[in-house]
């Protein structure tokens, strides 16, 4: 690895690139996505010291491709050092019932995806937050960072929403 790129340690502990590799342009929404050269194409990014892939469940196969990546680079190594990667994903689910069943199963079907034992970050994403079941699911998804399942858990809403978040915390970046 060539230049490595600097890293950020969040609050919470999980250490990510300062540049993000974005995987929205795999969702399909511009244009036809060739599978394989896109899992090729991300070596590149390890390789230059990207090492962190921001994608969402509702990104097409994002999640799958960098599970593909994941596991391919993982298999490969024949003894030689392995990168740590890092995959931040999103979940915006529909709205609807969030019992924990509802919840677990998102992120279970995230981890299969992407070929790994836990997630690193989710980013939890609530499209409309006058009905406050987003509250249930975020209860549920601080039980299962608790658990371990996920490491670092972020929201992202409106800034005037940030009040009806009183017992859950957005953390900001260490300055470490």
């Amino acid at each position: 690895m060539t230049n490595p790129v600097p890293k950020v340690k969040l609050s919470g502990g999980l250490e990510v690139s300062r540049v993000l590799n974005g995987l929205w342009q795999l969702s399909g929404f511009h244009g036809r996505v060739d599978r394989g050269k896109a899992v090729e194409s991300m070596q590149a990014y390890v390789d230059a010291g990207l090492t962190t892939f921001d994608m969402a469940d509702h990104y097409g196969p994002a999640e799958d491709l960098f599970g593909q990546f994941n596991s391919k680079l993982k298999s490969g190594s024949s003894g030689d050092l392995v990168p740590d990667l890092q995959g931040l994903t999103k979940w915006v689910p529909r709205a609807g019932p969030m019992d924990r069943k509802v919840v677990e199963a998102a992120l279970k079907r995230s981890m299969t995806r992407m070929k790994v034992d836990s997630l690193d970050c989710v980013q939890f994403h609530w499209w409309n937050y006058e009905d406050n079941r987003y509250l249930q699911a975020l209860g549920h998804m601080a039980d299962l960072q608790q658990d371990g399942v996920i490491l670092q858990l972020t929201v992202q809403v409106d800034p005037e929403i940030l009040i009806g978040l009183d017992y859950f915390y957005l953390l900001p970046l260490n300055d470490d």
